[in-house]
C-alpha cells in the first residue's frame, strides 16, 4: 500500500529528473555532454557513481565520461572495452526493461575480461535487496529509430540508499538514458553543422563543398529540420523541410511552405514560440498534424548565413517528445492521484485547495487601502504583516479573487467556496464481512457516484480510507446543503458486488474556504461538522430505537 508521503517524494524525484534532463540540452559540445549525462545520474538520481561508455566507430566502447569518484575516474578515463565483451554483459543477468542487472552471484565471471571497471569495497548485504558492492547496472542508450542503434551504456554504481533501485528508479534511469540519447545525437549533429557553418563562412570553394555535407546532414537527419525566413515581411516562413519533419507532422513539402512555426503551434504554446529566442534559441511546444492533433517537439534555432554578407536565416532542429511528454504526464497524474479510484489524492486535494487561499495584508483589506496604495507607488519595497511585493511591480490584491464563506448557516447570498467532507457510515462491516475486494469496488463506485453528483470544474478527491472530500466553488449556504443531501442520496442507493447489493452511509461536514485559513483549518473545519452531524444522527437513531 502506497504511503502517505510517496506522491511527495515521487513528485520531488521527478522535478528533479526534469532539472538534470533539462540540463542535457545545456552543453555546448559533445564532450560536454557526456560529462552531463555523467553528472546528471550522480546529482538527479540517487547514485555514488556513474560511467559513460560511447561506441568508437570500430564499435567497441570507450570511457568517455565518469562522476563520483576522482580516483576512479583517473583510472579507467580513456580505456577501452571490446564489442563483444559489452555485448556480452549486456545479455545477461536480469532484464528491467532496458536496463540490466547483473547480481554479484553471476558477475564473477566478468572479472577477467577487458570491460574497463572499478570494484567498490562494503559490507556483505544484510538483506534481499541490498546493493552488493560487485553488482552491475547498465542503461544501454539506443539512437532514435526503428534500428535501435546502440550509442553506448551508461553504468552506475553505489545507490545513496543502499538498495537495488526499485520500479520507480528503474523507470526514471530507463527514461534518462533515453533522453541521454538524444542528447548525444544532438550534440554529434549540431557539431557536424558547426563544422559546416565554420565552412560556409570561408572561400566560395569552401562554401560549394560544404553545400553538399549540409544537405545530406538536412535532408537524412533523423529528426526533422527546417529553415525559415528570417527578417522582413515574411520572418519565419518555412522555406524549406526535410522529409522527417514532413513525415511527423503528416504534411507534404509543397504544403509546408504556406507556414510558419507559429501556424502550427498549438494556441496555448503561442507565448511560448514567441518567446524563444531566435538565436539559440530552445522551447518544448506542440504542433499541429494534418489530422487535426498535436505532437509534443522540442524546438532548437540557430542562425546560418547564406554568404558572408548575404541574407541570413532561420535553422531549427525539430524533436519528437511526444512519448518523453506522455510519460512525464502519466508520473505526473500517478503521483497526484489515487491508484484505486483515479480521484484527486490528499496532496492534490491540499495544493488545489492552496492555490486559492493566501494571507490577506491587513493594511490592504482593513482601512487603510491608502496607505498601502502610496506605499506601492513609491520608490520601494512594501512589506506589510509578512506580505512582500515590490514597488515597481503589480499589486498582489489587483489580481487574486479573495475566497470568502457564508456568514452563518443562513443563507445570505454570499457565494463562496465550499469544502463537503464526505465519510462513509459502515463501510467497516462491509470490509469485515466481505473482505476488501468488495471495498475496492464500493469505494470505486462511490468515487463514480460523488464525480457524477457535482459540476464540470468541481474537485472530488479521496482523503484516504474512506473518506472523501469535494470542492465546489460559488456556492452559497443553500446550496451547500443541497449538494450534500443529493450526494448523500446517491450513495446509500444499493450498490451490486457479486451478484449481491450492498449499502453504506454518507455522513457530510460542510466547512467553507477563506483566505486568511490555512489548508488544514479548512478540512480540519470541515471534518468536524462532518463529526457532528454524524453523533446527531446517532442521537436520533438510538432515540427511534
Amino acid at each position: 500500500m502506497e504511503t502517505e508521503s510517496e506522491p511527495y517524494v515521487r513528485l520531488a524525484t521527478l522535478r528533479q529528473l526534469h532539472r538534470v534532463v533539462a540540463d542535457l540540452n545545456t552543453a555546448r559540445s559533445l564532450a560536454d555532454t557526456l560529462q552531463t549525462v555523467a553528472d546528471g545520474i550522480v546529482a538527479g538520481l540517487g547514485y555514488e557513481l556513474a560511467c559513460v561508455n560511447l561506441v568508437r566507430p570500430d564499435g567497441d566502447l570507450v570511457v568517455a565520461a565518469f562522476a563520483g569518484s576522482a580516483a576512479a575516474e583517473a583510472l579507467i578515463t580513456g580505456r577501452v572495452g571490446s564489442r563483444a565483451s559489452w555485448d556480452r554483459r549486456l545479455s545477461m543477468g536480469e532484464a528491467w526493461g532496458d536496463l540490466r542487472f547483473i547480481p554479484h552471484t553471476e558477475g564473477w565471471v566478468l572479472i577477467e575480461d577487458d570491460v574497463p571497471q572499478w570494484h567498490t569495497d562494503g559490507p556483505e548485504p544484510r538483506f534481499e535487496d541490498e546493493w552488493h558492492p560487485q553488482d552491475r547496472l547498465y542503461a544501454p542508450m539506443y539512437a532514435s529509430g526503428g534500428g535501435r542503434e546502440l550509442l553506448g551504456v551508461i553504468s552506475v554504481d553505489r545507490p545513496r540508499n543502499g538498495r537495488r533501485p526499485g520500479p520507480w528508479g528503474q523507470e526514471a534511469l530507463q527514461m534518462y538514458a533515453s533522453q541521454a540519447a538524444i542528447a548525444i545525437s544532438n550534440a554529434r549533429l549540431r557539431a557536424n553543422m558547426q563544422r559546416a557553418l565554420v565552412r560556409l563562412e570561408r572561400e566560395q570553394q569552401a562554401l560549394r563543398a560544404s553545400e553538399e555535407s549540409f544537405r545530406q546532414a538536412f535532408e537524412y537527419a533523423p529528426s526533422g529540420m527546417a529553415i525559415a525566413e528570417m527578417g522582413g515581411d515574411q520572418h519565419g516562413r518555412l522555406l524549406r523541410t526535410n522529409d522527417a519533419l514532413c513525415r511527423l507532422l503528416g504534411r507534404p513539402a509543397s504544403a509546408m511552405r504556406r507556414y510558419s512555426f507559429a501556424d502550427l503551434v498549438h494556441p496555448e504554446d503561442v507565448g511560448t514560440l514567441l518567446r524563444t529566442s531566435a538565436e539559440g534559441g530552445r522551447a518544448e511546444i506542440r504542433l499541429g498534424r494534418r489530422d487535426g492533433s498535436y505532437v509534443w517537439v522540442s524546438l532548437r534555432n540557430s542562425v546560418v548565413a547564406d554568404t558572408a554578407d548575404g541574407p541570413r536565416f532561420l535553422l531549427t532542429h525539430v524533436e519528437d517528445i511526444e512519448d518523453r511528454k506522455r510519460h512525464e504526464l502519466q508520473l505526473a497524474h500517478r503521483a497526484s492521484h489515487d491508484a484505486l479510484t483515479g480521484l484527486p489524492n490528499s496532496a492534490e486535494l491540499r495544493a488545489r485547495l492552496s492555490s486559492r487561499l493566501c494571507e490577506r495584508p491587513h493594511a490592504a483589506y482593513a482601512s487603510d487601502v491608502e496607505a498601502l496604495d502610496a506605499a506601492y507607488d513609491s520608490d520601494r519595497t512594501f512589506r506589510g504583516d509578512g506580505f512582500d511585493f515590490d514597488a515597481v511591480g503589480t499589486r498582489p490584491y489587483d489580481h487574486h479573487v479573495h475566497t470568502v464563506a457564508p456568514d452563518g448557516e443562513i443563507d445570505d447570498g454570499t457565494k463562496g467556496l465550499a469544502v463537503l467532507f464526505c465519510d462513509l457510515d459502515g463501510f467497516k462491516s462491509i470490509n469485515d464481512r466481505f473482505g476488501h475486494q468488495t471495498g475496492d469496488v464500493v469505494l470505486v463506485e462511490v468515487a463514480r457516484r460523488l464525480t457524477t453528483g457535482v459540476r464540470d470544474g468541481d474537485t472530488v478527491a479521496r482523503l484516504g480510507g474512506d473518506e472523501f472530500v469535494v470542492l465546489a466553488d460559488g456556492l452559497g449556504a443553500a446550496d451547500a446543503a443541497d449538494l450534500a443531501v443529493r450526494l448523500r442520496n446517491a450513495i446509500i442507493l444499493p450498490i451490486r458486488v457479486g451478484g449481491r447489493g450492498v449499502r453504506v452511509g454518507a455522513s457530510f461536514g460542510i466547512g467553507w474556504a477563506s483566505c486568511g485559513m490555512s489548508v488544514e483549518e479548512v478540512l480540519q473545519s470541515a471534518d468536524q461538522r462532518m463529526y457532528i452531524e454524524k453523533r446527531s444522527r446517532s442521537k436520533v437513531h438510538r432515540r427511534a430505537g
